[in-house]
């Protein structure tokens, strides 16, 4: 029972890292239908940024966590602006080939100024003392990161399914064209969704750094997790993205108890045949 236990608290809060650093993959890859490769990019810059933040600025690392978002988000809004809106609407190889090379170029710039061994981000003692949770024991920091990412997820769903805004963004998803000619913005709404996107990848890759270790390799090592909630929670969707994730996690986590040497074997064999049988993900729509 205890490692029934542990495996379902691992796994609810790895479920919460791949969901903020996924969600915001899934949304913009839905309405831009952009084949953005590079969205890790945007975590691992959360990571060096709030580590830079607490050891530099010497800001709290609370403080430190709830700024980085904004800050990484304002980057985002600029590199979408110069960068990515110029390949909109351009064939896939296009999109591919872009977003491979600002994963190279921000590898490299993140090995230039921070060397190429991972880092650590400073946490409270506090977060990493053991607490008991229905008999079994793990971190505080554990349940602070299911908090945050189910704190998220409520506002995310809440802003895209109960606000004017959402509706927008929605309707955009479903038909740009259509959204256009309805006199929606959509340049802006790519902005905001994007926007939004790299703040909760940012927030994930400062959160999560315990998970993900923040290494400028970052981008090309978790890089097949994302796209792996992506493929099978479907393009755009909010709550598939959180099952999906939920799943993916659950899968990894069973499989390093018990299969530890065919555990990523185990994962890849699933989303090959889900994607055999709906290549659309579980909760996309068929084209």
């Amino acid at each position: 029972m205890d490692i029934v236990l542990s495996i379902l608290i691992h796994s609810v809060a790895f479920t919460a890292l791949l969901y903020l650093i996924s969600v915001g993959l899934s949304v913009t890859m839905g309405l831009m239908g952009f084949v953005n490769l590079a969205h890790g990019v945007f975590a691992m810059v959360g990571g060096y940024v709030t580590a830079t933040l607490i050891t530099a600025v010497h800001l709290p690392w609370w403080a430190a966590i709830a700024l980085t978002p904004f800050i990484v988000s304002g980057i985002g809004v600029v590199v979408e602006k110069v960068l990515y809106s110029r390949l909109y609407g351009k064939a896939e190889l296009d999109q591919v080939l872009f977003s491979i090379g600002l994963l190279f170029v921000a590898s490299a710039v993140a090995q230039e100024l921070y060397g190429p061994l991972l880092i650590q981000i400073p946490m409270p003692a506090s977060l990493l003392e053991p607490i008991q949770v229905l008999g079994v024991s793990t971190s505080s920091y554990k349940l602070v990161l299911v908090a945050v990412g189910a704190s998220v997820a409520l506002a995310v769903l809440y802003a895209l399914e109960r606000t004017t805004l959402g509706a927008m963004i929605r309707a955009a998803v479903e038909n740009r064209t259509m959204a256009e000619g309805l006199g929606l913005n959509t340049s802006l709404l790519f902005s905001g969704t994007f926007a939004l996107g790299t703040g909760l990848a940012a927030l994930g890759g400062a959160i999560g750094a315990e998970l993900f270790p923040i290494t400028p390799a970052y981008g090309f090592v978790y890089l097949v997790y994302f796209m792996i909630v992506v493929a099978i929670a479907g393009l755009g969707t909010v709550r598939g993205a959180f099952i999906a994730s939920f799943l993916v996690a659950l899968i990894s986590t069973i499989s390093a108890y018990f299969l530890p040497e065919y555990g990523t074997i185990v994962l890849f064999a699933g989303v090959f045949l889900l994607l055999l049988v709906r290549p659309q993900g579980l909760f996309g729509r068929v084209s």
